[in-house]
């Protein structure tokens, strides 16, 4: 998507270039072959040139399949559809949707970042939240030129085909709804992970980098799990359990496919590296 808000976004990445490790996999049952990479949405500069196990895995496929069709996704008609979806439909503003007291941790975060609160206050909690996170994001060096946008690039010059795992209008729909029934608790739990963005992103990029499964989980699933439960089963393991019949029915194609997700799809026990085991592929890591 997402896509989107720094513990929602499940990004990451920085330099540890002696690992033997990365977060791309190669599943295989018999002849038939698939590669799956755990991918970051946004990167800074600095985190390019990608680990050469990417490389291999693209330079092996005959296909790439992303969570969407980054494409259209892009394009300026998507970008409206999002915002209004995004936007308060009937006249009400963030104000009267938030308790005062988060309101008022809104109010004094965006007066301290000499952000105008006003002019945003016909958008939901969902992609406020991420235009907030992204700005902060901005200041670090940071784009949303990740994995995904530079691999559906490279495809689109290398006229490779591509493929998504859901359509565009159900990736704005997790976007834009993603708080609804919880805006209260996303705005806090959002404004908290702004004090520590830094760091954690640098966190984040290292444990990418290496294939570091465990902290990834920890840090893309455990946190969230643990803060907002009924948005990690929604973001999180509802879409794990739509996106595996598409991802099984791939590895049933003589064709070899190279699926990009987020990092944090992939690991942990509720993630499709998990589940493909069980429906007894064999994994490896590259």
């Amino acid at each position: 998507m997402k896509k989107v808000f720094f513990g929602l976004m499940l990004v990451l990445f920085t330099c540890s270039w002696a690992a033997a490790e990365s977060s791309v996999w190669k599943a295989q049952k018999g002849r038939s072959v698939l590669y799956l990479g755990g991918t970051c949405h946004i990167l800074r500069e600095a985190d390019y040139p990608l680990p050469p196990e990417f490389d291999r895995a693209y330079k092996a496929a005959d296909l790439l399949v992303f969570e969407t069709d980054l494409g259209k996704f892009q394009e300026p008609e998507t970008q409206q559809k999002m915002l209004a979806r995004a936007r308060y439909s009937d006249g009400t503003t963030v104000a009267e949707h938030l308790s005062p007291a988060t309101y008022e941790e809104l109010r004094a975060y965006c007066e301290s970042t000499s952000i105008p609160l006003a002019s945003l206050q016909g958008l939901k909690p969902s992609l406020l939240m991420v235009m907030l996170t992204m700005v902060e994001f901005m200041k670090m060096g940071v784009t949303q030129r990740g994995v995904d946008v530079f691999f559906h690039e490279l495809a689109k010059k290398d006229k490779k085909a591509v493929e998504g795992l859901e359509t565009v209008d159900e990736q704005i729909d997790y976007v834009a709804s993603m708080a609804d029934g919880i805006e209260n608790e996303f705005v806090s739990y959002s404004l908290k992970e702004m004090n520590s963005i830094r760091r954690q992103f640098e966190l984040l990029v290292d444990a990418w980098r290496v294939g570091d499964t465990e902290k990834l989980d920890t840090m893309m699933n455990h946190d969230l799990k643990s803060r907002l439960p009924k948005l990690h089963q929604r973001l999180m393991v509802d879409r794990n359990r739509n996106w595996l019949p598409r991802i099984d029915a791939y590895l049933k194609t003589p064709e070899t496919e190279f699926v990009l997700v987020g990092a944090g799809h992939l690991v942990g026990p509720k993630g499709i590296i998990e589940a493909l085991k069980k429906k007894g592929y064999v994994i490896k890591k590259l």
